[in-house]
């Protein structure tokens, strides 16, 4: 019976295999056989961008319950902004028409309608300055509890940069205040910022195990029937094979695991976590030296990018740095830098510049966040403790913290000022992940 249920086994999951083989090679086949405004719809259909306000069942029912006032059901709302992110689409060149995130749509609109509205007023601009950072924090733990993925902060931050520079060029370059070489240098920082980006987006350091060091050799501790338990530590090595171990039914793996008590192991992703590793909870992935995971790039900040990501902080705040002090000498010319954001007479006067003062303060209040981001990281770095590490040690009061909680102090990795440094700027993108049994 237990040899017939394994092989049941085996063929059941060898099927499932082969059905996903197959239905992802149909979806690559239809995908290659799309044009530029054809996609497939969450059903499995063929449509086109031009049908997106045609065939919609859901929207039309909920519409005549709505002129009818009778009660909506419980899923007609969800199932209606299912229908409406699938349908909103771009043309694509290549595999059909790509789905637009509806979350990179608000500050785009949002953005440059109230910064323009807090150019009218200096008390409507106080109002929009102090409300605009409230609302994006609001989203932020909003969406943070849910622990799900947002483009919202990536658009808000990438839209924020392309949206200053480009009144940076159309607004304040043509006042003739500011020089050829001083927008070239804006210009090569904002370039440079996006690189920086770029690079720090590819790979955060993906734990991507071995399968067969994972499931070819174990050693678990526990105490062997018939053997007295304080003989060798009660330690029982067991060798299992690969064979063996696909023998072995999920439900015992299981029980081994938890008998074993191996914090290392990831149940979401199936793998042995290196020390310092932590799974992300909003990607889904379990990263190589896990820092954090960062909203404002969309992507966690690990072992491969962590030192690319204090980069683009350094390059953007530089960059943001000039930049207001260049607006600010064009608008308030009779101003001293440090005190122009404070006491700028006359500055809205005319609606140009009082548009260009109000993105100066939007730029500072940005510029305040990241100095402040950057300040935690350096300081990490230099104790070699990553953020999730301090939090950890914080909540089980395992740490010594000063300076309002900034500077936290595990003990554990910390080899002094200089050794610190020296690991974190040598540590390689890439590490192979040790043996299972020397983790357990």
């Amino acid at each position: 019976m237990q040899v017939a249920g394994k092989l049941l086994h085996e063929k059941a999951a060898g099927l499932s295999v082969m059905k996903r083989q197959a239905k992802k090679v149909q979806e690559e086949e239809a995908a290659a056989a799309l044009c530029c405004c054809e996609y497939m719809n969450r059903h499995g259909q063929r449509s086109h961008v031009a049908a997106c306000c045609c065939d919609c069942e859901d929207l039309d029912d909920a519409c005549d319950r709505f002129l009818k006032r009778e009660p909506q059901k419980p899923e007609s709302l969800s199932q209606v902004a299912a229908v409406v992110t699938d349908r909103i689409r771009v043309p694509w060149l290549w595999g059909g028409a790509r789905k637009v995130d509806l979350s990179i749509i608000p500050p785009l609109v949002l953005l440059p309608a109230l910064l323009h509205l807090a150019a009218f007023h200096f008390l409507i601009g106080m109002v929009v300055l102090t409300a605009l950072p409230g609302l994006v924090l609001w989203y932020y733990y909003f969406t943070h509890r849910k622990k799900g993925q947002t483009l919202f902060f990536l658009s808000l931050a990438l839209f924020s940069l392309a949206y200053m520079y480009y009144l940076f060029i159309t607004e304040v370059f043509p006042r003739g205040d500011v020089g050829l070489l001083q927008v070239a240098l804006v210009s090569v920082g904002v370039v440079l910022t996006l690189l920086a980006l770029f690079h720090t987006k590819r790979d955060p350091g993906i734990l991507r195990p071995n399968e067969e060091s994972v499931h070819s050799k174990v050693a678990y501790y526990s105490s062997p029937t018939g053997r007295n338990p304080s003989l060798n530590g009660g330690r029982q090595d067991v060798m299992m094979t690969v064979a063996n171990r696909a023998v072995a039914s999920e439900q015992q793996v299981e029980e081994e695991m938890k008998e074993s008590n191996r914090k290392n192991w990831c149940q979401a992703c199936r793998a042995v976590r290196p020390p310092r590793a932590g799974h992300c909870r909003i990607c889904g992935v379990c990263v190589l030296r896990l820092d954090h995971h960062c909203v404002w790039i969309n992507s966690c900040v690990g072992q491969a990018n962590h030192r690319s990501f204090l980069l683009t902080l350094v390059l953007f705040l530089l960059t943001s740095l000039y930049g207001i002090s260049l607006v600010l000498q064009s608008v308030c010319p009779q101003q001293n830098l440090l005190f122009a954001l404070l006491y700028c007479p006359g500055v809205y006067n005319q609606y140009s510049t009082a548009l260009c003062f109000t993105c100066a303060w939007y730029s500072s209040i940005v510029t305040g966040g990241l100095l402040h981001l950057l300040a935690i990281q350096l300081i990490n770095v230099s104790y070699n403790v990553t953020e999730r590490e301090a939090r950890l040690a914080l909540r089980e009061k395992t740490a010594r913290s000063a300076c309002w909680g900034l500077v936290v102090d595990t003990g554990v990795y910390s080899r002094g000022f200089r050794g610190n440094w020296s690991e974190f700027m040598s540590m390689g993108d890439k590490v192979i992940p040790p043996s299972p049994t020397d983790l357990v």
